[in-house]
């Protein structure tokens, strides 16, 4: 690999995982354009996969979705490199449709990335905690305690995965208020949130914030839910993390509606131009059943 194309995968890999995501993007789009004219397609499908993370991470829903479906096929009569990102960009893209309010479709997305995985490595890590997630958002409880179970399972020995150990934890953190356990849910989203900082990871720091914010609110720490929605807002929005600041700022609105009514309605206000700039980038299907969401469509309707 040349060095202007090793500079080129390092700065986008700092910015999907430690810096501002949206930064990272020219030169991941500028990564794959070099690897692919020069022959070297598995640099070109490491960059096409950390582009789709930073599109994604930015709000860039459907152009994150366009990268990563391109990457995707089938396990049979693939070499090991396309079926790894192959799993990859699956689970980023369930990722992604999760957030859509797409369970079902995250749901098969997650099955394809742990056929392509076989179950093991960082992407049968990513393809079992994704299970875990959809199972949240379904509702099965039993579901997302096994998966998660099995995902704790896969980082044993692996002290060097912080990245898979924070996600685990928001997961831990989700089954829990799922659980009707919102001590538990802090506990989990406070570990993610040490982890991620001693990591220099400062947008899995806000995604800790936001869902120890939740917890508290479940537990009925209002003033404290408050704070910390508060600071996963101030961060998302320093990294321009379009996912994570409309919920940090649509909770902290409905938080302090009766407290706080100036902050509330400039946190609701900055929520919605968020979801908009979410839909702007998204298909005529997408953006549909995106402000079709229960919560989105409420926010707007507010």
């Amino acid at each position: 690999m040349d060095e202007d194309l090793g500079e080129l995968l390092a700065t986008g890999e700092r910015a999907a995982f430690h810096g501002r995501p949206a930064a990272g993007v020219q030169a991941l789009q500028q990564a794959v354009v070099t690897a692919r004219s020069s022959g070297q397609e598995a640099e070109a499908t490491a960059a096409a996969w950390l582009l789709g993370v930073t599109l994604g991470a930015s709000g860039r829903f459907g152009s994150a979705l366009t990268v990563l479906d391109a990457l995707r096929g089938p396990a049979t009569d693939a070499s090991a490199e396309r079926r790894l990102f192959g799993s990859l960009a699956a689970s980023t893209a369930a990722a992604l449709h999760r957030q859509l309010g797409r369970h079902d479709a995250a749901l098969a997305l997650d099955q394809d990335a742990l056929e392509l995985s076989g179950g093991t490595g960082e992407a049968g890590f990513d393809a079992v905690l994704g299970l875990a997630a959809d199972a949240v958002g379904l509702g099965d409880l039993p579901e997302a305690q096994r998966r998660v179970e099995e995902a704790a399972a896969l980082t044993q020995g692996r002290a060097d995965w912080w990245r898979q150990r924070v996600r685990l934890d928001w997961v831990r953190a989700e089954v829990s208020l799922l659980s009707g356990l919102p001590e538990a849910a802090i506990g989990h989203a406070s570990a993610a949130v040490h982890l991620a900082e001693t990591s220099g990871a400062p947008r899995h720091v806000a995604r800790g914030l936001l869902l120890e914010g939740v917890g508290r609110v479940e537990k009925g720490e209002l003033d404290e839910a408050a704070a910390t929605l508060r600071r996963a807002a101030t961060l998302a929005e320093s990294l321009g993390a379009l996912p994570l600041l409309w919920r940090a700022r649509a909770l902290l609105g409905a938080l302090t509606a009766a407290s706080g009514p100036e902050e509330s309605a400039k946190a609701l206000s900055s929520a919605r131009t968020c979801v908009l700039q979410i839909a702007e980038d998204l298909g005529e299907e997408l953006r549909a059943d995106w402000l079709a969401r229960p919560d989105v469509a409420a926010l707007l309707e507010g």
